[in-house]
């Protein structure tokens, strides 16, 4: 016999002796499919059940070895992130939280995996499909909540309205469990800088992401890609309300996350310590240390950010235009202020104007706001505090399905406080230009009342 075709022979019975290892994998019908109208259950279904359901969708080859271990490996691991066959039993809004992660996951390529789709081509959805998926989604669609004293005239009840924190529980901030991965809570993290700000109309909530220092350096410098070991995010949350003025506000807090850079430290993942703590008692997220498998695999797309969502507002110099937000932080030197490398207050949008605007202020003015008392109702700032209100209108987020972010510059608006019986100085920058703007007596002082008088977010 010719030694060709022994090997030929060799090969199909080491195949066949290959079969006969088969470890099962379960399969049976939807328990509680997720609830969506039908053609939206449809594009899941031709393009996503195969791994993420309990339903026998594969091709005839995925089940011949050692294509099967593969498959078997792969549908086991994406039932456990998301199972459509029991979703159906989660709350709605945790049911469309998964849908725009899906969304999200497949406009940035990270879904179907590249693997699969190279073996299943008709796996990816059509540019139509996607469309449908996000007409239904629809973000911005559904109002924020309405604060209790306007609420109580529409109608409408909630509990949205921001609650004081006690001082007991400011004090208690440092005792706060670190995550279960063991990464701490950096309780500086409300005197960090602003790195961007974020409209969510998936949830309805607002977000500041704020940086130490040695983030807020990289980011100036455009050194992100990667990020400094030691570089920390604080990402804070809370829900949205509409104000009497018709503008959206923060109202309760949400959470605080928490990444910090650490190469080697975090080498299992991503090269990033992850952390989230919700409530105003800042409870860890997650039952134990492998909520950091969650964290790390949304993150994932984002590769080629060093797996940061956020795109900073920086004129930083980088060649990576995709990873930074320039556009936002194109504030001329005729404004006299540096806002970006003051402190946030609070954040609001304007739904008919599609504008974003974040109220910043100096040291003196966060002393004000730190000395409040923990109270709902904005600090009297005192000579030499200096208020800046950003105006920017809103782009979509290309990292985020659902999110809106700061775009062009439309207007800077300054307020410095004076000595006791004087008036503040209003300055207000506006136009293409960013040119200083003559303004009237009295709107000045409309202008200073309203800027003065926003209630900074509840911070825990």
């Amino acid at each position: 016999m010719r030694p060709s075709l022994k090997r030929a022979l060799a090969c199909a019975g080491v195949f066949l002796a290959a079969q006969l290892y088969r470890p099962a994998t379960p399969f049976s019908a939807p328990a509680n499919e997720v609830q969506a109208p039908e053609q939206v259950k449809q594009v899941l279904r031709n393009r996503c059940y195969a791994c993420h359901s309990n339903e026998r969708r594969l091709a005839w080859f995925d089940y011949v070895n050692p294509a099967w271990l593969v498959a078997r490996h792969d549908i086991l691991t994406a039932r456990e992130h998301l199972n459509f066959s029991t979703l159906g039993s989660k709350p709605p809004a945790a049911q469309k939280a998964a849908l725009y992660e899906s969304v999200n996951m497949i406009q940035l390529g990270a879904m179907p995996l590249p693997a699969y789709r190279w073996a299943h081509p008709g796996a990816q959805p059509t540019t139509e499909e996607l469309a449908t998926l996000k007409a239904y989604l629809a973000p911005w669609t559904t109002a924020p909540d309405q604060p209790a004293h306007v609420a109580s005239t529409l109608g409408v009840k909630t509990d949205a309205a921001p609650a004081a924190v006690s001082p007991a529980l400011r004090k208690a901030i440092t005792a706060v469990r670190p995550e279960w991965n063991g990464l701490a809570l950096d309780t500086s993290f409300e005197s960090w800088k602003p790195l961007s700000f974020t409209d969510r109309g998936d949830n309805n909530t607002f977000r500041f992401v704020l940086g130490n220092d040695v983030a807020v350096k990289a980011a100036r410098e455009g050194k992100i890609a990667p990020w400094p070991d030691g570089a920390r995010f604080a990402k804070i949350a809370w829900q949205q309300q509409v104000g009497p003025d018709g503008l959206i506000h923060p109202g309760k807090f949400v959470q605080v996350e928490m990444m910090e850079k650490g190469q080697k430290r975090y080498k299992d993942a991503l090269g990033w310590g992850w952390g989230r703590w919700r409530g105003l008692d800042l409870k860890p997220y997650g039952e134990n240390s492998q909520f950091v498998n969650e964290c790390s695999s949304c993150h994932l797309p984002m590769r080629g950010a060093d797996f940061v969502y956020t795109l900073p507002i920086t004129g930083g110099n980088t060649d990576r235009q995709d990873i930074v937000n320039a556009m936002a932080a194109a504030i001329p030197a005729r404004v006299p202020v540096r806002p970006l490398e003051w402190s946030a207050i609070t954040l609001l949008v304007d739904p008919k104007q599609r504008t974003i605007a974040a109220l910043m202020g100096n040291d003196i003015a966060l002393k004000a706001v730190n000395a409040r008392a923990d109270s709902p109702i904005a600090p009297l700032y005192p000579a030499g505090a200096e208020l800046a209100l950003v105006t920017w209108t809103e782009r979509e987020d290309p990292h985020w399905f659902g999110g809106r972010i700061p775009s062009v510059v439309r207007s800077v608006e300054v307020v410095q406080a004076g000595a006791p019986g004087t008036l503040p100085v209003y300055t207000r920058y506006e136009g293409a230009a960013l040119a200083e703007q003559r303004v009237a007596a009295e709107d000045a002082k409309g202008r200073v009342a309203f800027m003065t008088h926003l209630a900074p977010a509840a911070m825990p």
